[in-house]
């Protein structure tokens, strides 16, 4: 192997390193405003308790259960993600230690093609949870209306 080719080999994975980071960031937004809105949820649902308002703490409390459906999917996105990312960095050092084991280029391939389908798997989870925020929206909306319908009875 010339040094040009392992100068590439390294090249490559670090590219697909930084990436991999742009996503990681995304989806940590994405998390923390699926958390944001939790604890807002949770605030309101505690204020209604008190205030006695069992319909109120009933929607919101199936609201915080969709959310937090969504917070875990959010969260195996990042999972899965790191857990490619971290397996590149390991293509990297493995890659490096083909100046002195040739062989090592088998296992290189196989933690990168393993760290690809992790942060394929990781997509997924991404793409599955912006679906259902998209319908978290709509439901957001209902419960407001539906919260409305409920103070006017009370009042």
């Amino acid at each position: 192997m010339t040094n040009l080719e392992l100068f590439q080999a390294f090249v490559a994975p670090a590219i697909f390193i930084s990436a991999a980071g742009l996503l990681v960031l995304s989806i940590n937004v994405r998390l923390m405003g699926i958390v944001t809105r939790l604890r807002a949820f949770h605030k309101e649902k505690h204020v209604a308790a008190i205030a006695g308002r069992k319909q109120e703490v009933l929607v919101l409390q199936a609201q915080i259960k969709s959310i937090e459906q969504r917070a875990t999917q959010i969260k195996n996105a990042f999972f899965f993600t790191l857990l490619g990312i971290i397996g590149v960095m390991l293509t990297c050092l493995v890659l490096g230690l083909t100046l002195y084991v040739p062989q090592a280029w088998i296992i290189a391939i196989v933690i990168f093609v393993s760290s690809v389908l992790s942060m394929l798997v990781g997509m997924c989870f991404y793409i599955s949870e912006v679906a259902v925020g998209l319908s978290s929206e709509r439901e957001e909306e209902q419960l407001y209306d539906l919260i409305d319908v409920m103070s006017e009875f009370t009042d």
